[in-house]
C-alpha cells in the first residue's frame, strides 16, 4: 500500500489523468478572508506625542516618520508661508549651519527631510541613534535664517514661474481654483505676491503655531524594538512643549450649479490638456469608500479602464485617459483627466461624457466588476509585504476615525460590491451635468463647439476670470503677404542696405533655466555661415556652411542633414529670412492681424518649397517682424516654438535683433547678442 501511494506522489500525471477539469468556466470566487494585520507597538508620551512602532529586521535599516494632524489652513497674504517653514527646518538649526548639518547626515548615510506638516529620517540601524539626534534638532530648534530664506523663496518663484508654462501645473491650479474657491485653503493659491511678503517672523509664527507634540504621530519603522523606539522618542522628545492648535472652518464647496467650461488660453499648446472635475462628498472611510474606489477604477484605472480603452485604444485622441474619487475629511474630488491632440479635444470631451453616462445608465457586466475586484485585492495584498503599511493603516484609523477593524475586512467589503453597487456610485458621484470642465490649450483652435457641454468662461493661469482671445481681424484686400514681407525688408534699411552687408559677427549669450551660455554667430555672404552656442568653451550645439558642405554637431557628435536640415541653415546663413524667402519663391498668405504682446501684427504665413512652414507675424505700425512660430518635435511629442523678437538695433544702415525670447512651453531661451561686429573682413578660413 505504501508503494502505492509513493507511486502516485511520484506520477502526479496518473493522478490528475483521473480528474475532469471544466477550463472553459472561471473557477467560483471564495469567500474573501478577514485579514491579520499585524498591529503596531503604541504609546503616548506625557506631551501628547503618540508613538507607533512596526518593528521589522529583515533589513538592517530603520525610519522615522513625524506627521501632524493639522487642519487645512488659509493663509491669505502670505500663502505659501506654511511650506516655506517646512523647506527652511531641514536648512540648519541653532547650533548647525545647513553646510554642517548636511555634513554630519552625509558622514552617517542618512536622509532627513521636512515638509509643512512632518518630518522624516532614515539610516542603517547601527548609525540610527545618532540620525535621531539630528532629526530632533532640526524638528525642535531650527534656525529660519534669514539668508536660507531669501534662497528658498528665490528657488520658489523660479517654480512658479516654470509651472505658469506647465499646461498640467495651469490646470491642476485652475481646477483648484474653480473647485474650492480662493477663500478655502484648497483653493489658495502662493502666488510672486504672497511669496514676496513672507519674512522670517511669519515663518516663525506658523512653527510656533502649528508644531506641537500632541498633533503629532511619531512612527518607527524597521529594524527597532519597541523599547529602544520609546527610549529614543523619550530622551529626544518628552520636554517637547504642548499647546493648543487652532481649529478653523470652511465653508463646503459644492459642485457648480451647470456645467462650467473653463478655457485657458495657451497659444503655444498643440495639444490641450483635459480636466473634468466636480467636489463630492465622501469621506474616508465612508460607506460608498469602497464602492466608490471599484466604480472609479472601471472608468479610468489606467490601462483596464473604459476611458483608457475608449480615448487611447479605440480613437487615438490621447496617450492615456484616466479617472479618480478622492475621499478627504473636508470635501473630496471627482476628476477625469487626459491631454488629447487639439483638433480632437471637443470629440474627446464627448467620449468622457459618453462614457460617465454608459457607466450611469447601462449595469456594469458581473465579469467586469470582478476582474476590478480582483485587480483591487491583488494590489491590498502586495501593499501588506512592505511594513511600512501596518504603520499607514494604524496612522489613518487614528486621523480619520476608522472602524478598528476597517483594513481586516476591506476585502470582505470589496468582496461585496456588485455592478448595482457600482452603477449606484456613478449616478451618485459623477455629476456630469454640474461640473467643470478645464481646457488648457491653444484656445482659438479647440473652443470652437464646446460651448454644448455648457457655459463657456475664459480664465489666466491662475483661475482668474479673463476675456476670450480676441479673434484675427480681417486684412484690407490691398495687402498681400508679398507685400507685406516686402515692408519688413524696407523696414530692416531696405535691399540696398542688406546687399551692402559683406560679413557680420554677432557675439552674445543665451539663458536657459537659469544658466548662461555663450552664443557666436558668423556670416560672410553668401558663401559661409556658422553658430555655436557653447558651455565653458565647449560647442554644445553648433551649425557649420562652408562651400557648399553643411555640418551639425551636438556635444562634439556629427548630426546627419536632411534636405530639409539644408533649407533650414540657409535661411539662417542669409540673416534676412525674408530676403531668402522672396529669392527661393516661398508662398505667403495672410492670415490676419493678431495682438502680440499688446501690439497689431499682421499674421503671414510662410511656405518654402523645402522645409517647415512657419508663421512670422509683422508689427503693422513698423513693418518689423516681433514674433514667429513652428511645430517642431520634441520627445514629448509636438511643440509649438514662439520667437519673440524683442529688440532692434542698426548696424551699417540694417536694423538686427539683438534680443530674441524663443518660448518652446516649458523651456524658453533668452537671447541677447551683446557684440555685433559688421564687414570686418572674416575669412572663409576662420568659419569652421
Amino acid at each position: 500500500m505504501k508503494k502505492i501511494f509513493l507511486g502516485l506522489l511520484l506520477s502526479p500525471a496518473l493522478l490528475f489523468a483521473q480528474v475532469k477539469i471544466d477550463r472553459t468556466k472561471a473557477p467560483a470566487p471564495t469567500k474573501a478572508p478577514f485579514i491579520s494585520i499585524p498591529k503596531p507597538v503604541i504609546f503616548t508620551l506625557a506631551n501628547g506625542l503618540k508613538v507607533y512602532v512596526v518593528q521589522n529586521a529583515k533589513l538592517p535599516r530603520v525610519s522615522a516618520t513625524l506627521s501632524l494632524e493639522l487642519e487645512p489652513i488659509l493663509e491669505g497674504a502670505i500663502a505659501g508661508n506654511a511650506d516655506m517653514a517646512g523647506s527652511l527646518m531641514r536648512r540648519g538649526t541653532t547650533t548647525k549651519t545647513k553646510a554642517v548639518l548636511d555634513e554630519e547626515i552625509d558622514f552617517l548615510g542618512a536622509s532627513i527631510s521636512t515638509s509643512a506638516s512632518g518630518a522624516f529620517v532614515a539610516s542603517l540601524a547601527t548609525n540610527f541613534p545618532k540620525s535621531f539626534d539630528l532629526f530632533s534638532q532640526v524638528i525642535l530648534s531650527p534656525s529660519f535664517d534669514e539668508k536660507e530664506l531669501e534662497k528658498v523663496k528665490k528657488q520658489t518663484l523660479s517654480g512658479l514661474k516654470s509651472s505658469k508654462d506647465n499646461p498640467e501645473s495651469i490646470a491642476s491650479r485652475v481646477v483648484d481654483k474653480l473647485m474650492y474657491g480662493a477663500n478655502h485653503p484648497y483653493g489658495e493659491k502662493e502666488t510672486e505676491a504672497t511669496i514676496a511678503k513672507i519674512g522670517v517672523k511669519d515663518v516663525k509664527e506658523y512653527y510656533n503655531t502649528y508644531w506641537k507634540p500632541n498633533a503629532g504621530y511619531l512612527i518607527f519603522v524597521g529594524d527597532i524594538t519597541p523599547t529602544n523606539a520609546k527610549a529614543l522618542a523619550e530622551k529626544y522628545f518628552a520636554n517637547w512643549k504642548k499647546g493648543n492648535l487652532p481649529k478653523p472652518t470652511y465653508t463646503t464647496p459644492t459642485a457648480p450649479q451647470k456645467t462650467i467650461v473653463a478655457i485657458i488660453d495657451r497659444p503655444a499648446s498643440v495639444q490641450s490638456v483635459l480636466k473634468l472635475v466636480a467636489p463630492v462628498q465622501l469621506k474616508p472611510g465612508a460607506v460608498d469608500d469602497i464602492p466608490t474606489d471599484v466604480m472609479a477604477n472601471i472608468l479610468g484605472g489606467g490601462f483596464s479602464g473604459r476611458l483608457f480603452a475608449n480615448l487611447r485604444e479605440k480613437y487615438a485622441f490621447t496617450y492615456g485617459a484616466y479617472a479618480d474619487v478622492n475621499t478627504d475629511k473636508l470635501v473630496g474630488a471627482f476628476n477625469a483627466n487626459a491631454s488629447v491632440r487639439n483638433e480632437k479635444t471637443d470629440s474627446a470631451i464627448g467620449q468622457f461624457l459618453y462614457e460617465f453616462n454608459r457607466l450611469k445608465k447601462e449595469v456594469t457586466p458581473a465579469d467586469e466588476v470582478s476582474r476590478m475586484k480582483n485587480y483591487l485585492s491583488g494590489a491590498f495584498a502586495r501593499s501588506l509585504e512592505q511594513p511600512s503599511t501596518v504603520a499607514r493603516f494604524a496612522l489613518n484609523t487614528a486621523i480619520y476615525g476608522l472602524p478598528a477593524d476597517y483594513y481586516q475586512k476591506y476585502l470582505a467589503n470589496l468582496a461585496a460590491v456588485d455592478n448595482k453597487a457600482v452603477q449606484a456610485m456613478a449616478n451618485k458621484y459623477i455629476t456630469d451635468g454640474n461640473m467643470y470642465i478645464v481646457v488648457v490649450g491653444n484656445a482659438k483652435e479647440v473652443s470652437k463647439g464646446l460651448e454644448k457641454y455648457g457655459e463657456v468662461k475664459y480664465f489666466d493661469v491662475n483661475g482668474n476670470p479673463t476675456e476670450a482671445p480676441s479673434a484675427a481681424k480681417k486684412v484690407d484686400a490691398s495687402i498681400t503677404g508679398l507685400s507685406i514681407i516686402q515692408k519688413a525688408i524696407a523696414a530692416y534699411g531696405g535691399a540696398d542696405a542688406i546687399a551692402s552687408l559683406k560679413d557680420v559677427q554677432m557675439d552674445g549669450s543665451v539663458t536657459v533655466m537659469g544658466q548662461n551660455l555663450a552664443i557666436s554667430n558668423k556670416y560672410i555672404f553668401p558663401v559661409a555661415y556658422s553658430t555655436a552656442v557653447l558651455f565653458n568653451g565647449m560647442a554644445m550645439q553648433k551649425e557649420v556652411i562652408n562651400n557648399g558642405n553643411y555640418v551639425k554637431s551636438q556635444r562634439g557628435q556629427s548630426i546627419p542633414t536632411t534636405d530639409e536640415d539644408k533649407a533650414e541653415m540657409d535661411e539662417s546663413a542669409a540673416l534676412i529670412a525674408e530676403n531668402y524667402h522672396v529669392a527661393k519663391d516661398a508662398k505667403f498668405v495672410v492670415k490676419g492681424i493678431e495682438q502680440v504682446e499688446g501690439e497689431d501684427a499682421y499674421a503671414v504665413e510662410i511656405t518654402p518649397k523645402i522645409g517647415k512652414p512657419t508663421t512670422a507675424f509683422y508689427s503693422v505700425k513698423t513693418g518689423l517682424k516681433v514674433k514667429s512660430t513652428e511645430v517642431a518635435k520634441s520627445p514629448q511629442g509636438d511643440v509649438v516654438v514662439s520667437t519673440y523678437y524683442k529688440t532692434y538695433k542698426t548696424f551699417n544702415g540694417v536694423q538686427l535683433p539683438v534680443s530674441m525670447l524663443i518660448d518652446q512651453g516649458a523651456l524658453k531661451l533668452d537671447i541677447n547678442f551683446t557684440d555685433v561686429k559688421v564687414n570686418t573682413g572674416i575669412k572663409v578660413e576662420d568659419i569652421k
